[in-house]
């Protein structure tokens, strides 16, 4: 009786100890971006949003994050202008069909709930280091993600120097992910 105990405090151990694996699902997820333009800030979406992301607050050495969204689903509730971002001077849909983050460190923060995720991001074939924080909020299905970071556009070739664009642009996530 005593062994039989013992097995099952492991298996409750490993099992609370491990982090669990979850899919990205774009319904219910946003990646939404900010820049100004003209001195006015203005907005758009992308969706397509795919990947898969393992995590236990207990475990986050084993948590890790793989996430793409589909930039030709850019959406800036302007046709003409989504037309333009679609071209090779901006996001270049045609050659880089997905912007991509892979994390390489996921670590908690002092605020409950709260954790930091180093990764690189990748846009237009420009991978580059970024790091955010970011909230984790367990639902009936799995979690769901939010953060926001910046970056400036042109470090990934969006673009040109411009005085019309500026060149830092705000980036908010809101990601389900179910098991």
């Amino acid at each position: 009786m005593k062994t039989i105990k013992l097995l099952f405090v492991a298996i409750l151990f490993c099992t609370t100890a491990m982090a669990q694996n979850y899919t990205v699902s774009d319904a219910g997820s946003s990646v939404h971006f900010v820049i100004k333009n003209f001195g006015v800030k203005t907005g758009g979406d992308f969706t397509g949003l795919t990947g898969s992301i393992v995590f236990n607050p207990a475990a986050l050495a084993s948590s890790s994050m793989n996430v793409t969204v589909a930039s030709n689903t850019v959406n800036t509730s302007n046709a003409a202008r989504d037309k333009h971002l679609k071209k090779a001077e901006y996001f270049d849909v045609e050659k880089f069909s997905t912007i991509k983050f892979v994390s390489t460190k996921i670590s908690k923060s002092t605020v409950e709930g709260r954790y930091f995720v180093v990764g690189n991001l990748t846009i237009k074939g420009v991978t580059k280091v970024i790091q955010f924080g970011f909230s984790a909020t367990a639902t009936t299905a799995g979690y769901t993600f939010a953060g926001d970071f910046e970056i400036n556009r042109r470090d990934y070739a969006v673009g040109s120097s411009s005085m019309a664009l500026a060149d830092k642009l705000k980036v908010t996530l809101n990601v389900a992910a179910k098991k």
